[in-house]
């Protein structure tokens, strides 16, 4: 396992570092700290998980299983989120629904590929946000996700922090924005103000 970190000034590389395999830095920014992640990784399946995501104890067969069952080269996981608000019940049940849906999938599904798929789309596109629906989409056009029906235990602090249902008006919104053509660069300008 594999710790990159983006210029924290806490403590969480001296934390993190007894309980992963490697720590990495980077620049800030998911995309730029998912690509170094990849480019220190050896292993022939990759999964990019955020660092306050909870795992199931399996999860490494579990992403093993549904490759070779599936016959596809990349997928994810069901979500759950840290907290029993009803709203947020229903937020997660739409995240994996739509997910599988759409093959679509989130950073906070914790995506995984064969490093084969990833190195033929090129990687994780270097973008300021909408880094994980640009991938989704790319590694799509060659074959559907396999979608983990367990969970991955997802922080809930972001909703709790700004707000459920502006959280949620947030989110819908700069993926509409992103969906209708708006540039990343534009729409992680206005994500930066809705959490200030």
């Amino acid at each position: 396992m594999i710790l990159v970190d983006g210029g924290s000034v806490d403590d969480t590389v001296a934390l993190a570092s007894p309980l992963v395999d490697q720590t990495t830095g980077s620049g800030k920014g998911r995309a730029v700290q998912m690509q170094a992640g990849a480019n220190a990784a050896r292993g022939g399946i990759l999964w990019f998980l955020h660092a306050d995501s909870g795992v199931p104890d399996n999860a490494d067969l579990l992403i093993h299983e549904a490759l070779a069952r599936k016959q596809t080269d990349w997928g994810r996981f069901n979500i759950s989120l840290q907290d029993k608000h009803p709203v947020l019940r229903c937020v997660e049940l739409s995240m994996n629904l739509r997910s599988c849906i759409t093959g679509i999938a989130t950073g906070d599904q914790g995506i995984f590929v064969r490093r084969s798929l990833y190195e033929q789309v090129g990687g994780i596109p270097l973008l300021p946000l909408m880094e994980d629906i640009a991938f989704s989409r790319a590694l799509k056009k060659h074959c559907r996700p396999a979608c983990i029906r367990q969970q991955l235990l997802t922080s809930a602090r972001r909703w709790r922090q700004h707000g459920i249902f502006r959280t949620i008006l947030t989110m819908w919104g700069l993926r509409l924005a992103y969906f209708i053509g708006i540039s990343p660069d534009q729409l992680v300008k206005h994500y930066a103000v809705s959490r200030a």
